[in-house]
């Protein structure tokens, strides 16, 4: 697969305040919707202006991916004619992306929309990017039609059945033990099939409903509600969430209170979690004049599950683009593992399948640098009538394949409740 670009020679993009109100996804057509929200603010957006598709990669520690995409943007907004009568971070000309969680899959992208709407702090904009000077684009009058529910669903496993996958966790376990490495994030997939094509705003709006904390997110057809915030620049500060270790949430007060005890308490968990940190740290120090993280963690508690939870901030050095950010920070441990190399190579070997872009980054991006990046979590891969859900869970020394498996059907249970009428 060879890199595929396309956009217009010279775009006009205007950017003009809205009236704040009313929730961002009622401005959202059917058709390939984009979105960023995270607790009522964000970016919906529609049509594509311009798009690059990246192939793979033969380095298996590969980023070129990310400065290739970053190169196309700074490209294309050099080309741009721009009025921005709003001047914040997500207005002017903005790029969706999702990229692959490992470099030798072909199918990161960035998608610049016709229309972006935003919201942010009591503000609201519309931007349009059009071909010509004197026109807005036709997408503009796009036909808002009614959300679809999603219909009867027949479900099917993925690449490994649950005992398989058990199996490979198993696998996993002794790896660690045996010195090869220290932590492995496993991932899982399964499948559902519904009678006719999947409308991305009914799951969405049912996402921003049960989980306003999580950042949910569509692009290019990978719609979810990630808790996992990659990377938020805004100028030269960067902030990151780092979340590894996981409880369900109790069915009572005391039930729950009890997990989150057992959480705050454990050693595997507590590893986990140092591992993910430290991991953060490592790639962040070379870009930055000063990282800040927390000595120890805190608890992050979303609707179906709670996690360890340690936040970072940055400031950036001068020429450190947010995209460099992003390629130094992915694959973290919480989703890779550590020592990276021999965990990723662990994965490919015994997950059975490839990721896409599921646990890559995905997220959005200005013309000025400033953009929100998470990694792609509670998530599915909508095509047309299937969903391909994803899960994965963070293996160590202590990790069981029961417990293990238990806790993938409980991050699952975010994209089946939102597939569920």
């Amino acid at each position: 697969m060879t890199t595929v670009r396309e956009a217009a020679p010279h775009p006009t993009v205007r950017t003009v305040p809205l009236r704040a109100g009313g929730g961002l996804l009622r401005h959202l057509p059917a058709d390939a919707p984009m979105a960023w929200v995270h607790e009522g603010e964000g970016l919906v957006a529609w049509g594509e202006a311009a798009r690059i598709t990246l192939p793979a990669e033969d380095d298996p520690g590969g980023v070129a991916r990310f400065g290739e995409a970053a190169a196309w943007l700074a490209d294309l907004a050099a080309r741009a004619e721009v009025h921005d009568a709003v001047d914040a971070p997500g207005t002017g000309p903005v790029a969706f992306g999702a990229f692959t969680f490992d470099p030798r899959s072909a199918g990161s992208v960035l998608v610049v929309p016709r229309v972006i709407v935003g919201s942010r702090d009591g503000r609201a904009w519309l931007t349009t990017i059009g071909d010509r000077a004197e026109a807005h684009p036709g997408e503009i009058l796009s036909r808002v039609t009614p959300m679809r529910p999603v219909g009867p669903l027949t479900w099917s496993e993925g690449a490994l059945e649950p005992k398989e996958w058990e199996a490979a966790v198993a696998t996993a376990v002794a790896r660690i033990r045996g010195g090869a490495l220290a932590k492995a994030a496993l991932a899982r997939d399964t499948f559902a099939d519904a009678e006719r094509g999947i409308d991305a705003r009914t799951l969405l709006a049912r996402l921003v409903r049960a989980y306003p904390g999580c950042y949910t997110f569509s692009v290019d057809g990978m719609v979810g509600a990630t808790p996992e915030l990659l990377v938020r620049r805004e100028g030269d500060r960067a902030a990151s969430l780092v979340l590894a270790g996981t409880r369900p949430r109790g069915e009572t007060q005391d039930d729950d209170d009890m997990l989150a005890a057992d959480l705050l308490a454990s050693t595997k968990d507590a590893e986990e979690h140092r591992y993910a940190v430290d991991s953060l740290r490592e790639a962040l120090e070379p870009l930055a004049e000063e990282v800040e993280i927390p000595d120890r963690p805190r608890l992050l508690q979303l609707a179906n599950v709670q996690h360890l939870a340690t936040p970072a901030r940055a400031t950036l050095l001068p020429g450190a683009t947010t995209l460099d950010v992003v390629a130094a920070l992915h694959p973290t441990a919480a989703v890779g593992g550590t020592p990276t190399p021999a965990a990723v190579e662990l994965i490919r070997e015994i997950e059975g399948m490839d990721r896409g872009r599921y646990a890559g980054p995905v997220g959005w991006i200005d013309a000025a640098g400033n953009g929100e990046w998470g990694i792609a979590l509670r998530c599915a891969q909508i095509t047309g009538s299937r969903a391909r859900l994803f899960a994965g869970c963070g293996i160590v020394a202590g990790s069981d394949p029961e417990t293990e498996l238990a806790e993938s059907e409980a991050k699952l249970r975010v994209m089946r409740e939102a597939l569920a009428d």
